[in-house]
């Protein structure tokens, strides 16, 4: 039976900003030890929310408001010239739809992508138990989209939740020494396809920092709706690169 009590919120100590220097981060938490459910996280996601794990939290900073929550509607999502040219670049690939698993082969390219690109981050050296505690969650469903080249081995795995309206990307990781094929944005390409397929509205893609260099990518999918105040509101800042 379902937990139909009120949901409770806890935040947590204040802590040095991983994105913003001199700034101070809290987040404003879903009770830990509430059993969610698939319809649930989906309002929840709706509200600016999102998962690590099964822990489930949005940013509640005191001084701060620059996360963002973004999402994309899938059915009026148009790409760029330049997303048109990276999914030619990668028109060899295959997609494979898999259970989320840990396997010797995603976890080695897990490796790999924390060494190269999060190097210091407080991720390194990941146990197998690690791997599967930050991308799962028992009550929320969840699939590895895998890209794979002509020969069968993977390049890029995409962590995905399915929910009542939406996909929600939780976290993507990818063979840092192919960067021409941009594997992260062919991952995210690829999830707006799947959302179509399966008659889904969004495709969430967690929290955009305007002055967060690896987060910009986020907002050059278009349109983008950001959850600001409340409430969803078109994102129309800038041009897009590669538009045309």
């Amino acid at each position: 039976m379902n937990d139909t009590r009120p949901l409770r919120f806890f935040r947590t100590p204040r802590q040095d900003c991983p994105y913003l220097e001199e700034e101070v981060a809290v987040q404003r938490l879903v009770d830990p030890h509430r059993e969610l459910d698939p319809p649930t996280y989906t309002d929840l996601l709706a509200a600016g929310y999102r998962r690590s794990g099964c822990l489930v939290y949005r940013p509640d900073c005191p001084e701060c408001s620059a996360c963002r929550a973004a999402r994309i509607p899938v059915a009026e999502f148009r790409p760029t010239r330049g997303q048109r040219r990276t999914s030619r670049r990668n028109a060899d690939l295959r997609v494979r739809l898999r259970p989320p698993r840990i396997t010797a082969e995603n976890f080695e390219l897990y490796r790999r992508y924390l060494a190269a690109r999060h190097r210091g981050g407080g991720m390194d050296d990941p146990t197998p138990e690690q791997f599967l505690e930050f991308f799962t969650c028992h009550w929320c469903p969840t699939l590895f989209l895998e890209l794979t080249d002509g020969t069968g081995r993977l390049l890029a795995v995409a962590v995905t939740d399915v929910l009542e309206d939406g996909l929600s990307a939780v976290y993507t990781f990818f063979d840092p020494d192919l960067p021409r094929r941009g594997l992260g944005v062919q991952a995210i390409l690829t999830q707006i396809q799947l959302a179509r397929a399966r008659g889904l509205e969004w495709l969430y893609l967690g929290y955009w920092i305007p002055d967060s260099p690896k987060m910009a990518y986020k907002v050059d999918f278009r349109p983008v709706e950001l959850f600001e105040e409340g409430a969803w509101h078109r994102w129309e800042e800038r041009p897009r690169p590669g538009d045309g």
